[in-house]
């Protein structure tokens, strides 16, 4: 490992951690990121909506060189008194350390170091990217009304999402229904259930029905299996001690693999949760990503770091970066199981492993 690197980008890391930075609140972020690539000479675009976009310089200018996307999301899950951060010995601690400020920080040494190697044949062409609001809901991310709205984002040969894998490959990415599960019966005194219908008691058989009917199932991909999971996650329902409840509501969480649509998801959902005195209404979908190992770009990464590869068992940009006609993969430097903790961290051993395997796709 080289040292100087790792403390380079532990340091990096450290500073955009004591920006505090959660949803809808990434300003402050963003204009840091964009001062420190622009005093390092990288032209920083403002694409609007507290997004970020900076393309990097190639060889010989002629835009012959195949185009690289790595992106990133500015903001973290609320803070959880872990800002200020702090670094201890080669960890560094603080919101946001593993998701995904350690992904941002090696996105900014990365473009720091392109600029200052401008003209010396690096291959391919990179464009940076950094987009709010990930964390959030869906419907909420900027990152798709960007993708929208900006054609030659769109125009990538493949993209790179720097969200935490502890340096794995994870390919695509499962697709994300919540929904709400309704049960209507009928009030009455609990001194005579029989004179009502118990919604709770619906409720439990219904549950119980579903998860009968829906174990995890395995779906192989390209050799990784996702697997598809519906879980009830709420309940909500009740009036009184005395009193025999008419409505009970639950949420149900479906995560759905590569290839099942959206529309498809949505309807097996509703085959699921279908009966008397039933209904489900759908909240939001989030659709899947498709798995992406064939693209020359990516087998380059894989090869780069003989890289570990795996099933993304969970949702992340990717899935956006494929409806808008990219191939993208998720690969940073973060660990996930610290992601969202109130102790998130990050090595700097990591950190420096991430920037090496980019490196060796970036430049030679």
């Amino acid at each position: 490992m080289d040292a100087q690197l790792a403390d380079r980008l532990a340091a990096r890391t450290l500073e955009l951690v004591d920006i505090a930075s959660p949803s809808r609140d990434e300003a402050r972020l963003a204009a840091h990121v964009a001062g420190v690539l622009g005093a390092g000479g990288v032209a920083v675009r403002d694409a609007g909506d507290g997004c970020l976009v900076a393309d990097l310089p190639t060889a010989g200018g002629d835009g012959s060189a195949p185009r690289l996307l790595l992106a990133g999301h500015l903001d973290t899950v609320p803070v959880q008194d872990n800002v200020p951060g702090r670094r201890e010995g080669e960890v560094v601690h603080g919101a946001g350390a593993s998701d995904m400020k350690a992904g941002l920080a090696v996105m900014v040494e990365l473009g720091l170091e392109l600029a200052a190697r401008a003209g010396e044949g690096q291959h391919p062409a990179v464009t940076l990217c950094f987009f709010t609001r990930e964390e959030l809901p869906f419907g909420d991310s900027a990152l798709t009304p960007l993708l929208a709205r900006d054609a030659e984002l769109r125009a990538v040969d493949a993209a790179i999402v720097l969200e935490p894998t502890a340096n794995e490959l994870h390919a695509g990415c499962l697709g994300n229904v919540n929904a709400t599960w309704t049960f209507a019966g009928r009030s009455g005194h609990s001194a005579r259930p029989w004179n009502a219908d118990n919604a709770i008691v619906r409720a439990a058989r219904a549950i119980a029905r579903l998860a009968e009917a829906a174990p995890p199932t395995p779906h192989t991909i390209d050799g990784l299996e996702f697997r598809e999971v519906v879980s009830v996650t709420e309940i909500a329902g009740g009036i009184a001690k005395n009193v025999i409840p008419d409505r009970v509501t639950a949420t149900v969480n479906y995560r759905y693999a590569p290839g099942r649509s959206a529309d498809d998801a949505e309807r097996h959902l509703h085959e699921l949760c279908s009966g008397e005195g039933e209904t489900l209404s759908i909240d939001g979908n989030a659709p899947s990503g498709a798995v992406a190992l064939d693209h020359p770009l990516i087998r380059a990464l894989i090869d780069a770091g003989d890289l570990t590869l795996a099933p993304k068992q969970a949702w992340t940009p990717v899935a956006e970066l494929a409806a808008a006609g990219v191939p993208a993969v998720n690969f940073g430097p973060g660990d996930p199981t610290y992601a969202h903790r109130r102790d998130e961290q990050v090595t700097a051993a990591a950190l420096a492993r991430a920037y090496t395997i980019l490196a060796g796709v970036l430049w030679s």
